[in-house]
């Protein structure tokens, strides 16, 4: 009997795990090949899985709210058509494996259910047989949600299951919820002035592990709020904290004249609006721009395992981008090179709103080469931006300013009103030296002040 494993596929650069939320399949039925699958969440992506193969599906290795890791096996279909021994009890060879994880969810859950004085534990199924996530049901217990609010709410999700983006949604319009429920419970320091002890070497920062790094004495003062982290905002402490441990950040800066690219948007924003149905914002003439150089100076599009270089070919450009509940997410634009300028816009734009409407699949967040964070966003000239492993640079894009400035002509210099901005270039100084850091900004910002005020779209 011929035998295909189905196992998790990666879910992004820096997701090692997934929980299963719902199979869309019983063991003995039918499934065709691309068919959805299983159901399975992280603190980035929910996601439908579709399956590798058609056949019929055998045995099921991982059951409801247990976690499994990329790559394990969680489930095995007949590709002959026959049922054989279906079985629907998870294989001896993981259960160990599984009961564990299962039981450190527990204990997690529970700490973080006594830290926020949980009176009420959230059930996996509400008596109206909705099914909620693991994921949901810590957010619940964590903001105090009784499981009355929660079957109230009106979800999006398959068959009417709560997403995660329903229930940050509900949060932040809860005082004005029809549903009475009580108001969430904070922590506040009211005894004497004490001291957190410092975290030994070899420590957890958010939920990963960087040896030989202390964490400061940390001084709680009465009247201090203590706030748990989500475990979204702990992958992102961990990945940082990676990152400059594991290269030596070196940032350059250049200041670029982009009065052309604003009085060319300022031109052609209502034509390209009214026929591509979309608005054309600055990133994707920044993003062209970037491109560019990469193609004029690819060492900076590189990894570095060990003491190798990997020189990557494609041209993948990630876009920070800042999310409703305050973490980041890094979207990727898949063969940015290959892309118009109508084409970068419209990948940009999906992209972004993909992001903040929790629609991201996983392939979307994965396979960046180059990252662009635009801090202008927020009305910051200029920044120092953490490298996104494992990338080796990534460019930070500052505040479009108005400013005095010299201007040359052929009949002496004065002094105009020009569009400027800052590009501020972090990047690894185990690869990348101050030459080809510097030159490459450069070269960015050469290619914004040559940009063409007559360019057709």
């Amino acid at each position: 009997m011929a035998q295909i494993e189905i196992r998790l596929p990666k879910m992004g650069e820096s997701v090692i795990e997934a929980t299963i939320t719902n199979w869309l399949k019983n063991i003995g039925d039918t499934v065709n090949m691309d068919e959805p699958l299983v159901e399975v969440a992280t603190d980035k992506v929910d996601n439908e899985l579709p399956s590798e193969a058609a056949g019929v599906l055998i045995k099921r290795l991982f059951e409801k709210d247990q976690v499994a890791q990329v790559g394990d096996v969680i489930a095995i279909i007949s590709t002959d058509g026959d049922s054989g021994s279906v079985s629907a009890e998870p294989a001896k060879e993981v259960a160990s494996a599984s009961v564990s994880a299962e039981e450190i969810t527990k204990t997690i859950e529970t700490v973080v259910s006594y830290a926020n004085g949980i009176s009420e534990t959230i059930e996996k199924n509400g008596a109206s047989g909705k099914f909620y996530s693991p994921l949901v049901r810590s957010i619940a217990e964590k903001e105090n949600i009784s499981m009355n609010e929660l079957e109230a709410l009106s979800g999006t999700g398959q068959g009417g299951r709560v997403t995660k983006k329903d229930i940050l949604d509900y949060l932040d319009n809860r005082g004005t919820a029809v549903v009475a429920a009580p108001a969430p419970k904070t922590e506040t320091i009211s005894a004497p002035t004490s001291q957190v002890a410092p975290v030994a070497a070899s420590t957890q920062l958010g939920g990963g592990t960087i040896a030989g790094i202390k964490e400061p004495v940390v001084t709680v003062n009465p009247g201090d709020e203590i706030v748990e982290m989500d475990r979204m905002r702990k992958l992102i402490a961990d990945h940082m904290v990676m990152s400059v441990h594991v290269s030596p950040h070196v940032t350059s800066y250049v200041e670029a004249d982009v009065t052309n690219i604003v009085n060319w948007r300022n031109k052609v924003k209502k034509d390209f609006e009214k026929r591509e149905g979309e608005s054309i914002t600055f990133t994707p003439i920044f993003m062209e721009a970037i491109v560019k150089a990469i193609k004029d100076f690819p060492m900076v599009n590189v990894s570095v395992s060990g003491t190798n270089i990997i020189i990557r070919k494609d041209i993948n450009v990630g876009m920070a981008t800042a999310l409703p509940s305050g973490n980041l997410i890094v979207p990727v634009i898949k063969n940015a090179d290959r892309l118009n300028l109508t084409g970068l816009a419209k990948s940009v734009n999906e992209m972004a709103n993909k992001a903040r409407g929790n629609k991201l699949k996983p392939e979307d967040i994965q396979g960046g080469t180059y990252t662009v964070t635009n801090v202008g966003t927020f009305g910051n000239v200029m920044g120092t931006p953490i490298i996104n492993q494992p990338q080796v640079a990534i460019l930070a894009l500052g505040a479009i300013r108005k400013v005095p400035a010299v201007i040359e002509t052929p009949d002496g210099d004065f002094i105009g009103i020009r569009q400027k901005m800052f590009l501020s270039h972090s990047y690894d100084h185990r690869v990348v030296d101050g030459a080809l850091g510097g030159q490459f900004v450069r070269r960015v910002a050469d290619y914004l002040e040559q940009f063409d005020v007559n360019r057709e779209l």
